[in-house]
């Protein structure tokens, strides 16, 4: 009678020992499904971080089987939707030629399993494109290549720039040879009428910076052109104050094209140097008013611009006696350069440089 209670008693503690092993074993697997549910949300939200970079990216990132049949992708590509381009291969939506040399890419990818990386030029909806092409075997658990997975990046605009910036470069160096030639013959000529070491000095001096004054406004425009009214302030500013009653400057807004600028601007140069030495800026009463239109007057574009440089009130104008340096750069240069007209009058009561300038030479009026 007593072992009966006894045996009782023996499997209660056992049966109380294995459900406290159950138990354990709950909140073991519990506290793994907990681990394991934080782990995916941490792997949710990285993937969904992953997912707005790429989005907002030019990366387009896709897989294809090993017959080329695209079975993911990440962006619209090539002016396709992404439903569009699903269940498609290669020769489905790119053009002939792009296709035979991709495809070759792929296929040696699909052979080796070396990942491969070029840059190829498609001409397709979306015109003329560039993309950058990485290529990489996608593989299975068992490490079979299965397919493909792709990064294709638009680097249109990259090339566009490169190109660009040659363009640039072979405009600087055949400018900078220009310019060369122009400082060459500069230095030439005005060694040659300057009387002394320090005269050259001045003069050649003096027109560097009005070579330069041209070059700013020039470079400030990225070499487009060049506003008259800013060209003729740029070469005057030196001889007279911007509220000076001495200058007067009238005219339609025009601009000239980068060799008109250049050349018309050392000719304003050596015509505000004369007068601020010898002409109508060199005393307190003279007066210099520039002032240009179309030839014919209506302020619509013709066949040339008419540029009057007059001076008044000054000292009495000699009469020209010989052709020195300012000479060659008004009439010859700007004559030669820009098959301009010009005529030089030494009046008594002032010079005055009439300036038809070609309209071929003109960029805008506003």
């Amino acid at each position: 009678m007593s072992e009966k209670p006894m045996a009782d008693a023996a499997d209660l503690v056992s049966l109380q020992k294995e459900l406290e092993i159950v138990r354990d074993e709950r909140r073991r697997l519990e506290q793994q499904v907990d681990a394991q549910k934080a782990e995916l949300d941490f792997l949710r939200a990285r993937f969904s971080r992953y997912e707005i970079a790429l989005q907002a990216s030019k990366v387009v990132v896709y897989t294809q089987d090993r017959s080329l049949r695209y079975t993911s992708i990440s962006h619209d590509m090539l002016g396709r939707s992404v439903e569009d381009i699903l269940g498609r291969t290669d020769g489905d939506i790119l053009p002939a030629e792009a296709n035979a040399a991709i495809a070759a890419i792929k296929q040696d990818v699909l052979a080796n399993g070396q990942p491969k990386h070029t840059e190829i030029s498609i001409e397709g909806r979306l015109g003329l494109r560039w993309y950058e092409l990485h290529v990489e075997a996608l593989r299975n658990e068992p490490g079979d290549i299965v397919g493909l997975i792709c990064a294709s990046v638009d680097v249109t605009e990259r090339k566009e720039g490169e190109a660009h910036l040659r363009l640039l470069l072979r405009e600087l160096t055949h400018r900078s040879k220009n310019l060369l030639a122009v400082i060459q013959a500069m230095a030439r000529q005005t060694a040659r009428h300057a009387g002394s070491t320090e005269a050259f000095l001045d003069q050649f001096g003096a027109r560097l910076q009005a070579l330069a004054a041209s070059h700013d406004l020039l470079v400030r425009e990225s070499w487009y052109g060049a506003s008259l009214t800013e060209l003729i302030r740029s070469q005057l500013t030196a001889y007279f104050e911007p509220d000076s009653s001495q200058v007067a400057i009238r005219g339609i807004d025009v601009a000239l094209k980068p060799e008109a600028a250049q050349n018309l601007g050392l000719a304003l140069h050596e015509m505000a140097a004369n007068a601020a030495k010898y002409g109508a800026l060199s005393t307190l009463d003279g007066q210099v008013s520039v002032a240009w239109q179309w030839r014919d007057g209506t302020g619509n574009a013709g066949d040339a611009l008419e540029l009057e440089w007059r001076e008044q009130f000054g000292p009495k104008v000699k009469p020209r006696r010989k052709k020195g340096f300012g000479t060659m750069v008004i009439e010859g240069n700007l004559s030669r350069a820009l098959n301009a007209d010009v005529k030089m009058v030494f009046d008594p009561g002032g010079f005055q440089c009439l300036i038809a300038i070609p309209a071929n030479q003109i960029l805008a009026t506003n």
